[in-house]
């Protein structure tokens, strides 16, 4: 089926949702040779000024970096190169700059130009806190980049319809909503300082792998997520420590199994706890797929059901 039709019929809610179904099937361990090396020389140049904007001015430093990209083809587009203009953004009449005059949805449309690209970031962030039909996308969460993406698209910014699946497929190729949580944490000017964890995402759940001696408190000052929100999230107790390489997830999981997973056969060593992170997955609704009560515990060889059955 057709998405760009489906797109042109279905509403904003709609549209969010197919987003959504999308991008989860993106495979979890992401090709690097998929990696375009142009989008990592520009991620590593402009990433520190993308999260210098977010903490001034409340934009995910994700969706600047994932604007930029796009719109300025890595920086090598011709409005980018010889105009320093990295977010297509156009005179709308009001702007008392430098000019110049490119072809776009219509012949010589008016363009600002920037003496450097900088300026470009700084203007593209006055630009969004600037205009009203922007300002609901300030009530979303800092970390919700997919709903920034949405948004931007529905009000207006660019006219490909593609625009917002385009956004979130930059920003989950490259990880960049890392640069977002990186952006949370002020005072500290060393990367490793900043963010000793590196997130990833699966199941679409931003998680991150633990480190020998970590707590949740110790996350909690890492990421600015309350200690009992973690622990809520995991399904552990707040002065649990954990093993190396154990999951920690930064997000509410999944009721379901992602990825069409119907059911997993226990393995020596696993618990359903383990089970239920492997998955992404709310231990609770294990149990309740399984009709089992909370003190159940499966042998090895049991068949665990992930998914609701079909009748």
């Amino acid at each position: 089926m057709n998405f760009i039709s489906i797109f042109k019929q279905i509403s904003y809610y709609i549209l969010f949702f197919a987003i959504i179904v999308i991008t989860a099937s993106i495979p979890e361990d992401i090709d690097a040779q998929s990696q375009n090396k142009t989008y990592l020389i520009y991620i590593d140049k402009f990433k520190d000024e993308a999260m210098r904007q977010q903490k001034r001015y409340k934009i995910p430093a994700s969706i600047t970096l994932a604007q930029g990209l796009l719109e300025s083809g890595a920086g090598n587009g011709e409005l980018a190169r010889k105009s320093n203009n990295h977010f297509g953004i156009k005179c709308h009449g009001v702007w008392q700059g430098e000019k110049v005059y490119y072809d776009d949805d219509e012949k010589g449309e008016c363009f600002r130009k920037y003496d450097d690209p900088m300026q470009s970031y700084e203007d593209h962030s006055l630009f969004l806190t600037s205009r009203p039909r922007y300002a609901e996308l300030f009530n979303l969460k800092i970390t919700d980049y997919r709903g920034w993406a949405v948004g931007l698209k529905k009000c207006g910014y660019a006219t490909d319809k593609a625009y917002a699946s385009k956004l979130i497929g930059i920003i989950e190729l490259y990880n960049l909503n890392r640069y977002d949580l990186q952006a949370l944490k002020k005072g500290k000017k060393n990367q490793e300082d900043i963010n000793p964890h590196t997130p990833y995402i699966s199941w679409g759940l931003l998680y991150i792998e633990a480190k020998e001696g970590d707590t949740f408190e110790s996350i909690s000052n890492e990421f600015g997520i309350k200690r009992r929100k973690l622990a809520k999230y995991n399904e552990l107790l707040k002065d649990h420590t954990f093993k190396e390489g154990e999951i920690i997830y930064l997000q509410e999981k999944n009721k379901y199994s992602k990825k069409g997973y119907k059911y997993h056969i226990v393995k020596e060593g696993e618990s359903l706890h383990s089970i239920a992170q492997k998955y992404g997955m709310k231990l609770s609704n294990i149990y309740a797929l399984n009709r089992k009560y909370n003190n159940w515990i499966p042998n090895v060889g049991d068949k665990i059901q992930l998914n609701r059955r079909r009748k």
